[in-house]
């Protein structure tokens, strides 16, 4: 590959040179920072750079996310320690999902028979009620089905079922979360 000339073609990061650059010396500090423990600081902070963030979000400290504008957050989502959201592409997170610590998500990859190592964006989208545990990756263009896990340290470059328990790497459907099915039900009920 020849990396003197890679360009970003047709991408753009979505947003004005100096939105960015207040984003990477202020907001981005302060989202991460663990001296500011207090998460509802740090959901308004993402609201100001243009975050869709719904009620009830809980975000712990080490968080790094890289595009607030293309971040949306359905009520009740925890985003635990360290989690990195690495999103050059949208990432949905839907309503009662929890990303536990050190929980990588990545919406880009190159192209390796390109000489000029094209980008690859596509989006992320997880589900409501789905739990992706620590230590695990998302790649690009993947969507978590609604009440899906995906296991401690588990890896996906697919989108995974709804309703299944995922584990390895790459993940594999390991068995069905029927406890999810029950409670979903008797929600929609309501």
């Amino acid at each position: 590959m020849r990396l003197d000339n890679y360009t970003l073609g047709s991408y753009t990061p979505g947003a004005s040179y100096s939105r960015q650059l207040l984003w990477y010396f202020i907001g981005s500090p302060l989202v991460e920072s663990y001296w500011l423990p207090i998460s509802s600081i740090k959901v308004s902070i993402l609201r100001l750079f243009g975050a869709n963030i719904g009620k009830g979000v809980n975000i712990k400290p080490g968080v790094k996310i890289k595009f607030p504008w293309r971040l949306t957050l359905g009520d009740y989502a925890w985003i635990g320690e360290d989690v990195w959201i690495d999103n050059i592409a949208p990432v949905v997170i839907e309503n009662h999902v929890c990303l536990s610590q050190g929980v990588y998500l990545c919406t880009g990859n190159h192209d390796w028979n390109d000489p000029n190592f094209n980008l690859i964006p596509a989006p992320i989208h997880i589900q409501e009620g789905s739990w992706v545990a620590a230590k695990s990756v998302v790649g690009p263009g993947v969507t978590i089905g609604r009440g899906a896990v995906l296991a401690l340290g588990s890896v996906t470059s697919r989108s995974l079922e709804a309703n299944t328990i995922y584990a390895g790497n790459p993940a594999k459907p390991i068995k069905k979360r029927t406890e999810w099915e029950n409670l979903a039900s008797d929600t929609t009920k309501n």
